[in-house]
């Protein structure tokens, strides 16, 4: 059975594994340290007590924003990342977001038809924001969802 749990400096070798396993361009420890001294809400998924999955969300206000959604290849397409990203976005709610935004590549289809399903749109971009392996740029797609802290469901923005 899929649990959640605050995600702690010990789990950061099963994350980083986690990372490595689920797309092309991984974070690096640091970033999830980071994230962990700056107290942002970070999340494991767990199926018994292996991570499978994190997640990071960012909250300024009443905004907040998803820094990091990765499930390991194993457990992708399995509703997993969809169950995380809901858990996430109710924890958005409980710190009293009313609305979320991210980034997504945009050569990642994959991911962006993902995010379209769970009620996010395209609101912009952003140029030359993701290094690639060969040291050029890309383009990420800003999208963005509102949230409503009082019933925990995301609308169109």
């Amino acid at each position: 059975m899929l649990s959640f749990r605050n995600m702690t400096e010990q789990d950061l070798p099963c994350v980083s594994k986690v990372e490595h396993s689920a797309g092309r361009y991984p974070w690096q420890q640091h970033a999830f340290i980071d994230s962990l001294k700056s107290n942002h809400c970070c999340k494991v998924a767990l199926i018994g007590d292996v991570i499978i999955g994190h997640g990071i969300i960012m909250t300024v206000l009443d905004e907040a924003h998803l820094l990091i959604l990765s499930v390991d290849k194993a457990y992708q397409r399995k509703g997993y990342a969809k169950a995380l990203l809901r858990h996430l976005i109710q924890e958005a709610e409980k710190r009293q977001a009313t609305i979320l935004f991210l980034e997504v590549r945009e050569s990642n289809n994959v991911a962006f038809q993902f995010y379209l399903n769970q009620g996010f749109n395209e609101i912009g971009s952003r140029t030359n924001y993701y290094p690639t392996k060969r040291g050029e740029k890309e383009n990420a797609i800003l999208m963005a969802a509102t949230l409503f802290p009082s019933n925990n469901l995301p609308r169109d923005y």
